[in-house]
């Protein structure tokens, strides 16, 4: 499973995929940092503990219209 630079966002969310095999699963994370260059830089130093937030609520199912939400405390 590896995380995939993430696709232009707001400034409240970054969206990035975690890939599971030849599939991609499409990933929100709500932040509370000032810009998305900041949050993408936390999300790339913890990328593990993310991926393993995101593959939890995917084999739980919890989806919101088909994307993994997570959000930074």
């Amino acid at each position: 499973m590896q995380a995939v630079r993430r696709v232009k966002s707001d400034h409240e969310t970054i969206t990035f995929f975690v890939a599971f095999g030849a599939v991609r699963q499409m990933c929100r994370l709500a932040t509370t940092f000032d810009t998305q260059k900041q949050a993408f830089s936390y999300l790339q130093k913890h990328r593990t503990e993310f991926e393993q937030m995101a593959r939890t609520r995917l084999a739980s199912g919890e989806l919101e219209d088909g994307v993994v939400v997570l959000s930074m405390l």
